[in-house]
């Protein structure tokens, strides 16, 4: 079965609607529908059932569905290889990374390895950490940049720098003038953090139950400049790296966190005891060794 017909399948499943999956493949329903007909008598049963416009699996679509997914990674790889073996300088890097990595990390990054591999495309992925871990873990993306490191097993796991995290308060704070600060001096204050899932969430509830409180929590958010805007505006205080202070607006003060703990791990995860592609294996490396340079 051809990848792109095994993704037709998929979105279909997906969306649970012909006129919404047509939209989505950039094909006209009759043709879509047509082609869902020829699937399903390729496969010997029907692996839908048809609602008017709505469309849901059967019992065999999910089974369909389940094994559909990872034969379209499978076959996905097997061209990037192919395409790899046959012009080393060229292919494609799938890259998954967090928000807050966006601004400079990863544009200098890129920009910095296209100067040498000028002709490699990257396909770029911004989400929660825990999100980039399972699609990593899962075939969808290559690489990622990520912080803290995964709990899975399934990912391998390559440090390239700790980032120093800070108590940040608003400007006028009761400890704003304090050079550093253990966190547990921070226990009454209401938090502003990272909804679940994200790094620097499970970094805030790490820290806090090493220092015997838990955090309450006022605001959630999935950006970190979201956090930093509101702590300026009075509303908590956040726990963040103190690489970001640059980026920071006018109105805050990060104190160092003094202790154990105080920094986050960032580093590259890529799927375990997974052949990386050459275009992949090339920025790998490279990322590593621009890395090792700054310590």
């Amino acid at each position: 079965m051809e990848s792109d017909e095994l993704k037709l399948f998929i979105t279909v499943a997906e969306h649970g609607q012909i006129t919404a999956a047509a939209d989505a493949l950039h094909i006209a329903q009759p043709t879509l529908s047509r082609r869902l007909r020829r699937l399903e008598d390729a496969v010997g049963t029907e692996l839908f059932d048809r609602h008017g416009k709505r469309i849901t699996l059967n019992i065999n679509g999910e089974i369909y569905l389940e094994h559909a997914r990872r034969a379209k990674v499978e076959l996905d790889t097997a061209r990037r290889r192919i395409a790899d073996r046959a012009n080393p300088s060229q292919g494609t890097v799938r890259l998954g990374f967090l928000h807050s990595f966006g601004v400079r990390m990863i544009p200098g990054l890129i920009r910095e390895f296209r100067a040498v591999e000028p002709r490699v495309r990257f396909e770029l992925s911004q989400d929660a950490a825990a999100v980039i871990a399972d699609n990593v873990e899962s075939g969808n993306i290559d690489i990622g940049i990520v912080s803290p490191r995964p709990i899975s097993g399934g990912l391998a796991w390559s440090l390239l720098t700790n980032q120093k995290l800070s108590l940040t308060v608003p400007l006028g704070h009761a400890l704003a003038t304090r050079h550093t600060v253990d966190l547990a001096e921070a226990a009454a204050e209401p938090f502003i953090t990272m909804h679940k899932g994200y790094g620097m969430r499970r970094i805030l509830e790490e820290l806090c139950a090493a220092a015997n409180f838990e955090p309450h929590i006022t605001f959630e958010t999935s950006e970190l400049f979201t956090i930093s805007g509101m702590v300026s505006a009075g509303l908590g205080v956040a726990i963040m790296p103190i690489e970001q202070t640059p980026l920071l607006p006018e109105g805050l003060v990060q104190i160092p966190l003094a202790g154990p703990g105080a920094t986050r791990d960032v580093g590259l995860i890529w799927k375990s005891g997974t052949a990386l592609g050459r275009p992949v294996q090339a920025f790998h490396q490279f990322v590593i060794e621009q890395f090792a340079t700054r310590r």
